[in-house]
């Protein structure tokens, strides 16, 4: 597939009536973390980070984001605490079919082919899908055209009962898996759309696949947890690993992800490189 612009909506402006300092204890409380701790992280003092918090102190710009690398807070929001201190904004948010990443959309597209026959994707904050291999087109063999149109959403596609859920023979496992991972996301992104997601997903009716939970007998020891999903006859397992880009300095490169499958027995290897040709 070709890389799509997933036409995000940037959210521009800190939240109606907050400063920076609620913002800012919001996200420390968030981390777990103590006034002194981040004091410390942050070559500061208790003292001007509780200042800042309640608004007796405003922090430099430099101050806004060292104490946001401190608490991991996301790009995009980082963006909304400069807003909130009274800053521009640093970190762009450019369109995925922008000229300026050019260089970025054929580095993906070779990455992905790359690693053909095996699956791989690439999605945005909230699963949209705006890269596949022909490995994942694979994967999506016998979903109704009603799930392929665009934009394709990772999960929907995983999890809807007419989507690859009927296929997934460990589909218990592997929903909850995946519903955890979005829980983990939503606790660190305030992302109302991937929240609203999470519920759509979440409320699928999920009844037990075939043999969900077992092992074929002769079934070799996984290192991860795998998703087992029939294919043309066969059952095949994969395991997935997921990759972000370090240091991002633009908020749509910050929220990508590149999503790989591999094959998690030589069974399956060997029947991916056999479609391959």
């Amino acid at each position: 597939m070709t890389i799509v612009s997933t036409g995000t909506d940037s959210a521009a402006a800190a939240p109606a009536g907050q400063g920076v300092g609620p913002l800012l204890r919001a996200w420390r409380e968030r981390r777990r973390v103590s006034q002194l701790e981040l004091a410390l992280r942050a070559d500061s003092s208790a003292r001007h980070i509780s200042f800042v918090e309640t608004g007796r102190s405003r922090p430099s710009e430099e101050m806004v984001l060292r104490l946001a690398e401190h608490l991991d807070v996301p790009v995009r929001e980082r963006n909304s605490l400069l807003l909130a201190a009274g800053y521009a904004p640093r970190y762009p948010e450019t369109p995925l079919d922008d000229p300026a990443l050019g260089a970025l959309r054929e580095g993906l597209e070779r990455l992905i082919q790359g690693y053909e026959p095996y699956p791989a994707l690439v999605v945005d904050a909230t699963y949209t899908v705006v890269a596949a291999n022909r490995g994942i087109t694979m994967l999506l063999d016998g979903v109704p055209e009603s799930l392929l149109q665009p934009p394709l959403n990772a999960m929907r596609l995983t999890l809807h009962p007419e989507g690859m859920a009927p296929r997934i023979r460990n589909l218990g496992e592997w929903r909850g898996h995946l519903l955890a991972q979005m829980e983990r996301q939503i606790a660190l992104h305030r992302s109302e759309p991937l929240r609203a997601l999470y519920e759509e997903v979440a409320a699928y009716p999920a009844p037990e696949a075939v043999g969900d939970g077992e092992r074929p007998a002769d079934s070799v020891p996984y290192f991860a947890l795998p998703m087992r999903i029939e294919h043309d006859g066969r059952v095949l397992s994969f395991v997935s690993s997921i990759s972000t880009f370090n240091t991002p300095m633009d908020v749509t490169v910050s929220e990508l992800a590149i999503e790989t499958f591999l094959p998690a027995d030589p069974a399956t290897a060997k029947y991916l490189h056999s479609l391959g040709g």
